[in-house]
């Protein structure tokens, strides 16, 4: 647990949440300023600013539980669909310092836009640009 963390204060019910899921590894609650009814965050139980800090076995429960819940939070709250999301580090717009997974139910007309409109103009890259980062990314 990191004492200043408040999802770590959550997790250790200092700070009162509406628990949605719990196992050994993993939580998940109402999200407190909610971007739709049944917006939910998924954590893991131990402290990691990253997603790349996650150890593989905690990773996979993370996503199992987001997996298994996105069905319960659209079923709960009759949404045609979800968004689901996680912000990785301050520049991607994420405010608490602990890695979590939105689910954010979404529903026709609700006039939220597509996964690319979080990140502002489009790159024009050339095809060498692609294949030089293709490459980078493959090692």
């Amino acid at each position: 647990m990191q004492e200043d963390c408040i999802f770590c204060k959550i997790v250790a019910g200092e700070i009162p949440s509406r628990t949605v899921y719990e196992d050994d590894n993993v939580f998940a609650f109402l999200d407190v300023n909610p971007l739709a009814p049944g917006h939910t965050l998924v954590i893991p139980k131990e402290h990691y600013e990253r997603v790349a800090e996650l150890p593989a076995e905690l990773s996979a429960s993370v996503f199992s539980a987001v997996s298994s819940l996105t069905p319960r939070i659209e079923s709960a709250v009759d949404a045609d669909a979800t968004t689901i999301g996680i912000n990785n580090g301050p520049e991607a717009g994420q405010e608490v310092p602990h890695v979590h997974a939105h689910i954010i139910p979404r529903f026709e007309g609700d006039g939220g836009g597509p996964i690319h409109a979080v990140a502002g103009d489009e790159p024009l890259l050339s095809d060498e640009e692609m294949d030089k980062i293709e490459s980078t990314i493959r090692g």
